[in-house]
């Protein structure tokens, strides 16, 4: 009899299913419609999208909610192109993603052919492993190296190319997936617990900084445990937002703003920095450690970067709570008062400030405020780059770890809107809202489509100035005035419903909370016009910049 078989589509789709996918983001093409047609018939969604890029953001945001390698597909050439940012975005942000198109067959490869260039090449720069599926033998090992690399840490993107002919040829029964193994959480080294526990014992000024690791290690509860346990206040990167709640006593805020903020004093003071899950792609250590000398215990699961503002005391390489907690018992004394009070109470009187501020168009304080009072303590907001991305950084009180979604690594704009649809698929019983200015809201507007198509009800905030404002405000601070950055708007309200979508219009401070909250009461895809005054980023740095070690 002669022996089954199917083909290397189906092969590499059982293999998807082996590794637990549940949803693959899109376009098909002509050269990969069997992939298409495989997973049409297993237990994988196949999420259609308006854009290539947009299926990154999707698969990326997806990853980073689940720890399970978000997937994108394409079709050769310029579809797997358009694939290229979101896949360099979650590298950059340590995100697992694996990436799959299309490419030429394997019959004219080597040859001048149409719609034929160097894919793998291409993302091998970004990303932990870039490969060419030669052959339908390589599918279970290359699928199961592809996501073992994806989610092991650190984790990130990983990309295959399936050959048009390959992809359609025969891969015998005999080939079946591979057994996921998933690694076990390790121990640090007893003799470097006891380094770092010295250091701590003999500083007077610890501070901790919670990256994106610790969120992404589950390492929260630890955290809480760390700082209670030795009485040390906590700072969090944009990334990192929520690892540690905002409302804790010891929290600090978040640091990684482009001036000398609150949250920097603390560190100003520090003689030691525990820094937990920190990764130096999600700000330049300068900004904490100006002059090199503050002692620094780096406890993460892979090594630190070498940097001069980033010099290591200890690290503590293993799991992030089991580091933590055995540093804890070793330390076995509190430490001296925590202090930051005052941080706390400016960051915190800003934001009443800015809710209490009635100007219209709208103070960015005030948008913030009012997201905040929206939302419930487990929703999730995503922060698209800009000047907004500053505003809702260092005042937006976050909760629970990755509720405020920041892309921090590479900073890509316009992620928010498709990234919203893989949020709102990877944690289906929160509420998600997108704050993204209009700028980046017109790069990626089309997955408006696609989230009414998947009936997945968001609220998209759009912080309107006609502007590049984040541009604009660098360019104001560093030469005096802005150029060339400022453009013309669509009618955001006839757009979102040409969609079907809702659409609103803020014309007075008073009317966008009560508009927020009706969104997100609502059962579809609203789009809200909310106009910004970015004059109050001037009045923010001058305010900054008159501060002194006093904090007055």
């Amino acid at each position: 009899m002669a022996e089954q078989s199917r083909t290397t589509a189906e092969l590499i789709v059982e293999c998807l299913e082996n590794e637990g996918v549940t949803h693959v983001f899109g376009i098909p093409g002509e050269e990969n419609i069997r992939l298409i047609d495989a997973l049409s018939k297993s237990s994988i969604q196949y999420v259609l999208t308006r854009h290539e890029q947009g299926a990154s953001f999707m698969a990326e945001t997806y990853g980073r909610l689940t720890g399970k390698a978000g997937v994108c597909s394409a079709t050769l050439g310029p579809g797997a192109i358009n694939l290229l940012l979101g896949t360099a975005d979650a590298t950059t942000n340590s995100t697992p993603l694996i990436a799959l198109s299309a490419q030429v067959g394997m019959g004219r490869s080597f040859k001048e052919s149409h719609q034929g260039v160097e894919l793998v090449p291409m993302f091998a720069p970004v990303t932990k492993w870039s490969a060419l599926m030669a052959t339908p033998g390589a599918a279970p090992e290359m699928i199961r190296k592809a996501f073992k690399l994806a989610q092991t840490e650190r984790p990130g993107a990983v990309y295959l190319a399936v050959p048009e002919d390959v992809e359609e040829a025969d891969a015998p029964a005999a080939l079946t997936p591979l057994r996921v193994n998933v690694p076990r959480a390790d121990d640090p080294s007893a003799e470097q617990v006891a380094r770092a526990a010295q250091i701590l014992r003999e500083a007077r000024n610890p501070v901790v900084l919670a990256g994106h690791g610790a969120a992404r290690a589950g390492a929260s509860d630890a955290l809480i445990r760390f700082a209670q346990a030795l009485n040390i206040p906590v700072a969090t990167t944009f990334h990192g937002k929520g690892v540690f709640p905002d409302d804790h006593p010891l929290a600090l805020g978040t640091v990684g703003f482009m001036r000398h903020d609150y949250v920097n004093f603390g560190f100003d003071r520090a003689d030691v920095i525990v820094a937990a899950g920190y990764e130096l792609q999600e700000f330049n250590p300068v900004r904490v450690n100006p002059r090199g000398t503050t002692k620094i215990i780096h406890v993460h699961r892979f090594p630190a970067e070498v940097d001069a503002h980033y010099d290591v005391s200890v690290g503590l390489t293993a799991d992030i709570s089991n580091s933590l907690d055995a540093l804890a018992a070793a330390v076995w004394r509190k430490g001296p008062a925590a202090g930051g009070e005052r941080i706390r109470e400016l960051l915190s009187s800003e934001l009443a400030r800015g809710q209490a501020d009635d100007r219209f168009p709208l103070h960015p304080a005030r948008i913030v405020a009012e997201t905040r009072a929206a939302l419930g303590r487990e929703d999730i907001v995503l922060v698209d780059t800009g000047a907004l991305k500053m505003w809702m950084a260092r005042l937006y009180p976050t909760y629970a770890p990755n509720t405020c979604l920041i892309s921090n690594g590479l900073s890509t704009m316009a992620w928010t809107v498709p990234g919203a649809i893989g949020a709102k698929i990877a944690r289906p019983g929160s509420k998600v809202l997108v704050a993204t200015g209009d700028g980046s809201f017109l790069m990626n507007s089309q997955e408006i489509e696609t989230a009414l198509r998947l009936r997945l009800p968001m609220v998209i905030l759009i912080w309107v100035d006609d502007a590049y404002g984040l541009i604009s405000w660098k360019m104001d601070m560093e030469i005096g005035h802005n150029v060339d950055t400022r453009f013309g708007n669509p009618d955001f309200v006839k757009y979102a419903e040409s969609f079907g979508a809702r659409g609103y219009r803020i014309t007075s401070a008073g009317e966008l909370l009560p508009v927020l909250r009706a969104a997100l009461a609502d059962d579809t895809v609203s789009v809200i016009a909310c106009p910004v005054d970015y004059t109050a980023n001037a009045e923010l740095i001058r305010t900054l910049g008159d501060l002194d070690e006093s904090l007055s």
